[in-house]
């Protein structure tokens, strides 16, 4: 018992260290007493704010409020980040302070119990090559499938197909399609796409990687194509070249236990509550 808890502390030490440094390498940080609030310096997902790694003290209402204001300032998004079990006060202050929080399961890959993509589907999973000449055209693709994807939330099957990918398709900005390209040549980055000759892409997702640690994050599948093993397949391929890459914590955050449930199949196990706040409003 001791040894799990040491594992899992040094596994949140670098989590942290994940949370923190994975945006500093495209925004600048505002430190507001003891939250950071991440801003993207050009085009992109905006980022978040979150609790600073060496805070001296809990944040307050007061401090939730500021950074708010901030954000609003800036015309970002008013969302929060963290880790429960490192800032298990900062759930009913978020609460308190208007925002919804998602608890959403943190969970790690077991190295040991990784499976192969073959084994949840026929449809293959390749990754994306930044030297292709069709590598814009996948980019555009992949971020089509997470809209669609996304916009049906959970893991039903729905109507919504390859008709609804190809129109949510929309011409990516040459600097964020640069960025990408770099990332994923210097291995900061890796993105998937499952799909078949007649259907085209049916699932894709990528991963973000710090040093040896990387998310996996954004795996998504059109809801018609649900149902077929295809998300587990993204996920263990993007795993596969992670740990073949060298990084030895691959984790990710589902967006609810059903979901959880799909990269306990790939090979991971739970080990906390990933907290992500936005104001209620947006979410009633």
């Amino acid at each position: 018992m001791d040894h799990v808890r040491v594992e899992t502390s040094e596994t949140f030490d670098r989590l942290e260290h994940f949370y923190d440094a994975l945006p500093r390498d495209g925004a600048r940080a505002e430190e507001h007493g003891p939250l950071v609030l991440f801003v993207r310096e050009g085009a992109g997902w905006p980022f978040y704010a979150r609790p600073r790694p060496d805070a001296a003290g809990p944040a307050s209402v007061a401090d939730v409020a500021a950074v708010r204001a901030r954000q609003r300032e800036l015309g970002l998004p008013e969302a929060f980040e963290w880790v429960h079990e490192r800032n298990p006060e900062l759930l009913e202050v978020a609460r308190a302070a208007g925002l919804a929080v998602l608890e959403a399961p943190l969970l790690v890959l077991d190295p040991d119990a990784l499976a192969d993509p073959a084994g949840f589907t026929d449809v293959p999973v390749r990754l994306l090559d930044p030297a292709a000449p069709g590598f814009a055209a996948d980019v555009a693709i992949r971020r089509a499938v997470a809209a669609v994807g996304f916009s049906a939330a959970g893991t039903s099957r729905g109507e919504a197909g390859p008709a609804q990918r190809d129109a949510a398709v929309t011409e990516l900005d040459v600097a964020a399609l640069a960025e990408e390209r770099g990332r994923i040549a210097d291995g900061r980055r890796l993105s998937a796409l499952a799909e078949t000759p007649a259907e085209g892409a049916l699932a894709g997702g990528m991963a973000m990687r710090v040093g040896d640690t990387a998310e996996i994050a954004g795996v998504a599948t059109l809801p018609s194509a649900r149902r077929r093993g295809l998300g587990a397949a993204v996920t263990a391929t993007l795993a596969h070249a992670l740990r073949a890459a060298g990084t030895d914590l691959v984790f990710l955050s589902a967006g609810s236990e059903e979901i959880a449930r799909v990269y306990l199949r790939v090979g991971f196990r739970r080990v906390g509550t990933a907290c992500i706040a936005e104001p209620a409003a947006l979410v009633n």
